[in-house]
C-alpha cells in the first residue's frame, strides 16, 4: 500500500474536496492539519511517506530534505509553480513533481476586498460596530475616479483590472516584460516605468511573481516615490515587498494602509510588528482559498496520483535548468 501524506491542510477539508475514492485499496493516506514549522518533526512525519500533497508554498522542499525522504518518489503540489520547492533537487533524487491548475479569480476578488476595505475603512468601523464603539469615526474615499496602479498584468493582473475599470477607476499596468499591446488588449494604460507608476497611483496592487528580479523590488526608494495617502495591496508573494521597509513607510504615516495577504514568514510570528500597526489590514493567506479553488486543487492531485500510478504522469513540473 502507497502512503500518501497531505500536508498543511489548515481547515481539514482536503479529504472533503475531492472524491479519493479511486485511490481506496491502493494509497492510504494521513493529513496534517497543522503547520511543521521544525525540520526535525517535518521529516519523521514524512518519513514513511511515498506520495506527498504540498499545499502551495507553506512548506519547503529543498535538497535537504530530499536527501533524508528517501522513500519519497512523488510529490505533488497545487498551483503549476512552487517558489518552495527545489525542482532540481527533486530530480536528481528520482521524485516526480507534479502540479495542478486553479482559480484567477479568487485572489483577484480578494484583492479587490482588500482594496475596498482600506479605501473605506471597513474592518475599523466593523469592529467598533461589534463592540459597541463610537458611530461613524472614519472618512472614506471613493473609487470612481481613482487611479489604480497594477504590478503585473497577468491572468490574476487582468482580471483586477477589470474590477476597477467597472467601478470607474483609472488603471494603469507595469513590468519588466510589459508591453504596451498587451496593455492595450486589457484596456488599461501602459505606465512606461515603475515610478510613474507609483508617482501617480492612488491605489497599488501587486500581481507579479517572486523572482531575483522581483524580490524586494519595492523598498524604501519605491515607498518614498508614492503619494501620501496612497494604499498599497499585496496578494502576491510577501519579499516582493522590503519588509523593513514597509514598516518603516507605516509608522511614519506615508502611506494611509496597506493590504496584505501574504508576508515573508507564514504563519507570521504573534510577535510581528504587522500585526500591531493600525494601519495594516492583514490576511492569513487567504487569495486562493475558496471552496471552488480546494475542489480544483485536491482533485486534480488525486488524478495526478492516479496517472502516476499508471505510470503516466501529469502536469509535471521541470526546472528550466533541467
Amino acid at each position: 500500500m502507497i502512503r500518501c501524506v497531505i500536508l498543511d491542510d489548515y481547515q481539514n477539508v482536503a479529504l472533503n474536496s475531492a472524491d479519493w475514492s479511486q485511490l481506496k485499496g491502493k494509497v492510504e493516506w494521513r493529513v496534517s492539519s497543522e503547520p511543521i514549522l521544525d525540520r526535525e518533526a517535518l521529516v519523521y512525519a514524512l518519513a514513511d511517506a511515498e506520495v506527498i500533497v504540498a499545499m502551495r508554498e507553506r512548506t519547503a522542499f529543498d535538497g535537504a530534505l530530499f536527501e533524508r525522504l528517501p522513500k519519497l518518489k512523488l510529490l505533488v503540489t497545487t498551483g503549476m509553480r512552487n517558489a518552495a520547492i527545489d525542482l532540481e533537487a527533486a530530480a536528481d533524487h528520482d521524485v516526480t513533481v507534479c502540479g495542478t491548475e486553479g482559480s484567477v479569480g479568487a485572489t483577484a476578488e480578494l484583492a479587490f476586498g482588500l482594496i475596498l476595505s482600506l479605501m473605506r475603512h471597513i474592518p475599523h468601523e466593523a469592529s467598533l460596530f461589534r463592540s459597541g464603539g463610537k458611530w461613524q469615526t472614519t472618512l472614506g474615499r471613493e473609487l470612481n475616479g481613482r487611479q489604480l496602479g497594477i504590478l503585473g498584468l497577468g491572468k490574476l493582473g487582468a482580471k483586477l483590472a477589470k474590477f476597477g475599470l467597472a467601478f470607474g477607476m483609472k488603471v494603469s499596468a507595469w513590468s519588466q516584460n510589459l508591453t504596451p499591446e498587451r496593455c492595450a488588449e486589457t484596456g488599461v494604460e501602459f505606465a512606461g516605468s515603475l515610478e510613474n507608476l507609483l508617482k501617480r497611483s492612488d491605489v497599488i496592487s501587486i500581481h507579479l511573481v517572486l523572482s531575483e528580479r522581483t524580490r524586494a523590488l519595492i523598498g524604501a526608494k519605491q515607498f518614498a516615490l508614492m503619494k501620501p495617502g496612497a494604499v498599497l495591496v499585496n496578494t502576491s508573494r510577501g519579499p516582493i515587498v522590503d519588509e523593513t521597509a514597509l514598516i518603516d513607510t507605516l509608522k511614519n504615516g506615508k502611506l494611509a494602509g496597506v493590504g496584505l495577504d501574504v508576508f515573508d514568514a507564514e504563519p507570521l510570528p504573534n510577535s510581528h510588528p504587522l500585526r500591531g500597526l493600525p494601519n495594516v489590514i492583514g490576511l492569513p493567506h487567504l487569495g486562493y482559498v475558496t471552496e471552488e479553488t480546494y475542489r480544483i486543487f485536491y482533485g486534480q492531485a488525486v488524478e495526478d496520483i492516479a496517472a502516476w500510478l499508471e505510470g503516466k504522469s501529469v502536469r509535471v513540473l521541470k526546472s528550466v535548468k533541467q
